[in-house]
């Protein structure tokens, strides 16, 4: 993607999102790079710089923004987080105050702003959450009540009842007719992705900062019928592997199966983006084309930002008619990185 010095400085100047990690804005007076949505007070024209990557920017002296972060990894996770959010799947019963957290070297006021951040609630919040979460799905699955109760770390059946009431609108005994989505984080080289698996497959996978994400999941939950809980699937282990191989370059086309609800012209379109080859794109006009409609460009377009699962179905190889990069949810430089990686021009690491 070719930008002009007016483009680039109309995205700084518009705080654009979609232009973080396409390239970065280096200040001479300051001798400051960032990225192009800081929101730091912007520099005029004459004092500004502009180079595609930060290795170039430190190598012309320029220091990371201590507003923006530029060589943090946008959307990712960070590691201490990582590890407690494990910890946690691994032992739901765990009870996690700020005097434990002081005590591994962690700043409890970081670790809430964090979760409140990234899952709308306190840390706190998160691990009562979670054994919830846990909780109904081994009820779902035919466990006792009063013994996940108290498995889950509950000093009382009342107690635990109340709190799964609060969290799903009904009474434990009534989770043994509801289906379930299984949500987790997965870490990429491009940030964190949010995916959802049902027993059938995967029917989502999105990166965590993207737009709408929460409009999507409460889509998804009611086309599905389902609830949607924080735990593990067995779809995500071969998920994970198949996606480190993507990103490795070793792997060229997916297996998992997928999970795919939407109308009738929606799922077309979801079919015919995985005849995109990797390393090829398409224009939304012959995809239009390939699906018998020459004049649907704009309905295959909205299929396109529709769909659910990225990477998988591979929306990212759809392209401008003058081969110029457009909308992607997960941010245009990802798809850039996408795109440059599958040609082989770039290995993500």
């Amino acid at each position: 993607m070719t930008l002009s010095f007016d483009q680039k400085y109309a995205a700084i100047v518009e705080k654009d999102v979609t232009f973080d990690g396409v390239f970065y804005t280096c200040v001479k007076t300051t001798g400051i790079f960032c990225r192009p949505s800081c929101t730091a007070k912007k520099p005029k024209p004459e004092n500004v710089e502009f180079f595609d990557d930060s290795k170039t920017a430190i190598l012309k002296g320029y220091r990371p923004c201590k507003v923006c972060n530029p060589l943090e990894k946008k959307g990712s996770t960070p590691k201490e987080i990582q590890d407690l959010i494990h910890e946690l799947n691994t032992t739901p019963s765990l009870k996690l105050k700020d005097f434990h957290l002081r005590e591994r070297g962690l700043d409890p006021v970081r670790i809430r702003r964090w979760f409140l951040k990234n899952h709308g609630m306190t840390f706190h919040a998160y691990q009562r959450m979670n054994k919830i979460n846990t909780a109904f799905k081994k009820i779902s699955k035919g466990e006792n009540v009063t013994d996940t109760a108290f498995d889950s770390g509950f000093d009382s059946l009342s107690g635990f009842s109340d709190s799964f009431k609060k969290v799903f609108g009904f009474s434990p005994s009534k989770s043994r007719s509801s289906k379930v989505i299984d949500l987790t984080r997965i870490e990429t080289p491009l940030g964190t992705m949010i995916a959802c698996g049902v027993e059938d497959g995967i029917c989502l996978l999105e990166f965590s900062d993207r737009k709408m994400l929460e409009t999507e999941l409460k889509d998804l939950a009611k086309r599905l019928n389902s609830t949607i809980v924080l735990g593990e699937n067995p779809h995500f282990s071969k998920l994970r592997k198949q996606l480190d191989a993507y990103f490795e370059g070793k792997l060229h086309e997916f297996s998992i199966p997928l999970v795919t609800p939407g109308t009738d012209f929606q799922i077309q379109v979801w079919n015919e983006l995985k005849n995109i080859k990797f390393g090829q794109t398409r224009s939304y006009k012959a995809q239009a084309v390939a699906l018998g409609n020459a004049e649907a460009v704009r309905a295959v377009a909205r299929a396109n930002g529709m769909n659910r699962i990225a990477i998988i179905i591979p929306c990212h190889r759809v392209v401008g008619s003058d081969g110029q990069l457009t909308g992607y949810a997960g941010g245009l430089w990802r798809k850039q990185r996408l795109l440059e990686l599958e040609s082989g021009q770039l290995r993500i690491a």
